[in-house]
């Protein structure tokens, strides 16, 4: 099999932050070595979280100038607004906002399943690392003791059968020798408990922190597209107490923003470190559990590179296959003689084909190949997946950051814009005819204060006309007062409820009856009832 070298790349983004500066908190230089235990090097991701900091400063300062200028330096402006252009920009920025943020999202949710799959890579390669180096635990364990105990047993009964023969006794005692040849080479292979456990921590540690950090990150997610949402509402109804609430969500979201990025900028600058050489790194990890050529050859794993598993388990089928040659002429000679030593005999038999077994599992897993497998798999998990859906998430936060100042921005001037047409509405003429609220309270007076006049006007009409032929017509000339109409002639619902006369408005629609009547009118007569018929 290829080295890991040829078969492990690191991507190019893990060079760009690699590259990225390292700098202590006294502003002192760094190397940019994967050091995770060392202060300064802790200090140097600290820091890049300090410049995400200091980004959210800026944003808040450009923020707070802008509201107060807008708050303080227009006030005298405010008449000479132009209320359509100010609209266009307010709609044009939640539009602008709205599709940063649903841009943002989507973004943001590739990231975030991108780094838990990385992730989920990482610690399923390390459950199955620490799975071989179990097995491989288990089977040395398992032929130590059965060669310590069960052979050990079996051959002290046997010396006592063959106590009378010494060569068959003598044969004993060599496979007695062979038996704590194979103890010493399986003493010989690395103690593989330390390392296991280690993995285990490593691996459980990792799924636990994962699990709240995908979790953390899908309910901001969700956060930042309802707050969007409510916010385009807010603008859509010109609600101004949600457009307060929506406000107050979207500067904590903004500070959320700055704070993830300055955290995903600094775990994917470490990562990266990482990347760049892990070989190094996991070999000074190593260096006082494992011994450096072991660790060498599991993490290239090439075929020019010796095992340093090979003489041990050369040692143990040799020492298995000399035993077996040793019980098999037992059986064939000592049985007849000594009957009683069958079962022994058979046992020992059973015993060392079971460690021939073992010792077949145990050259398969320890090869280099399986273990190396699950180390390229957690560096392509991690130093791919992993980083790749940092630096998205990272993109997410720079976008949500954007999208929430733009909201800002535009909220203010909504919030301006409606105190405006509330104003504007609040200084509307009771008067006025097209005032829907005017009209009911117009038309509730109507019937119950001019009805007097309706019908003084009427009875006076017909002693009036004999005295004063209709012969004057009203010319075209406005009138000053309004007349209501629906009290005076009827209320028909075909006409207008008010003629508008004297107010430049259009003509109304006028009954036959009502113009006739009016028409029929003196000047003397419009003076006399012409307060019965002001609006």
């Amino acid at each position: 099999m290829s080295s890991a070298r040829v078969d492990y790349i690191a991507p190019w983004w893990t060079y760009w932050l690699h590259q990225f500066p390292h700098v202590n908190l006294r502003f002192q230089p760094l190397d940019h070595t994967f050091k995770p235990q060392e202060e300064n090097y802790q200090q140097s991701l600290i820091f890049l979280g300090c410049v995400a900091a200091a980004g959210l400063g800026v944003n808040l300062l450009c923020l707070a100038i802008y509201l107060s200028c807008l708050c303080c330096c227009r006030k005298d402006e405010e008449e000479e607004e132009s209320k359509k252009s100010n609209s266009c920009c307010v709609t044009w920025a939640a539009v602008a906002a709205g599709l940063i943020c649903c841009v943002a999202v989507g973004v943001g949710f590739y990231g975030n399943s991108e780094t838990n799959d990385g992730v989920y890579q990482l610690t399923y390669s390390l459950y199955n690392a620490n799975h071989t180096l179990a097995g491989v635990d288990s089977l040395v364990t398992g032929t130590m003791g059965g060669m310590q105990s069960g052979l050990n047993e079996h051959l002290s009964r046997l010396g006592e059968i063959f106590a009378a023969r010494g060569d068959f006794v003598q044969t004993l005692q060599f496979m007695q020798q062979m038996s704590d040849n194979i103890i010493k080479q399986l003493l010989g292979l690395p103690d593989w408990e330390k390392a296991k456990v280690d993995l285990t921590a490593i691996a459980d540690q990792t799924a636990y922190v994962e699990y709240y950090r995908w979790l953390t990150y899908l309910l901001i997610l969700i956060l930042d597209l309802v707050i969007c949402l409510a916010a385009c509402l807010g603008l859509a109804k010109q609600s101004r107490w949600l457009l307060t609430t929506m406000m107050v969500f979207g500067v904590l979201t903004l500070i959320l923003s700055w704070a993830s990025l300055g955290a995903d900028v600094a775990t994917a600058v470490g990562t990266s470190d990482f990347c760049v050489a892990p070989d190094k790194f996991l070999m000074n990890q190593t260096k006082d559990i494992i011994s450096s050529d072991i660790v060498h050859y599991y993490l290239y794993c090439s075929q020019t590179l010796p095992n340093p598993f090979q003489q041990s388990l050369t040692v143990f089928q040799r020492s298995l296959t000399t035993m077996q040659i040793q019980i098999q002429g037992l059986l064939q000679f000592a049985v007849p003689l000594f009957p009683t030593a069958e079962r022994d005999l058979l046992s020992i038999q059973h015993l060392l084909n079971n460690s021939e077994a073992s010792l077949h599992q145990l050259t398969a897993l320890l090869d280099c190949r399986g273990l190396n497998k699950d180390y390229l798999d957690a560096l392509m998990g991690v130093c791919y997946d992993g980083v790749e859906g940092l630096l998205y998430l990272c993109l997410f936060s720079l976008l949500a950051a954007c999208a929430f100042s733009v909201m800002l921005c535009a909220i203010p001037r909504a919030w301006r814009q409606i105190a405006n047409r509330d104003r504007d509405y609040d200084d509307i003429d009771d008067g006025d005819p097209f005032n829907p609220q005017s009209r009911r309270i117009m038309s509730h007076h109507s019937h119950q204060g001019n009805m007097h006049s309706f019908c003084s006007y009427s009875s006076s009409m017909g002693s009036q006309t004999s005295l004063h032929p209709p012969t004057q017509a009203v010319s075209n000339a406005p009138l000053s007062e309004y007349m209501n109409q629906s009290a005076l002639f009827g209320g028909n619902p075909r006409y207008e409820n008010v003629p508008l006369i004297g107010r430049g408005s259009p003509p109304p629609s006028y009954s036959p009856t009502m113009r006739a009547t009016y028409l029929s009118m003196t000047e003397d007569q419009i003076r006399h009832f012409g307060e019965d018929f002001r609006a």
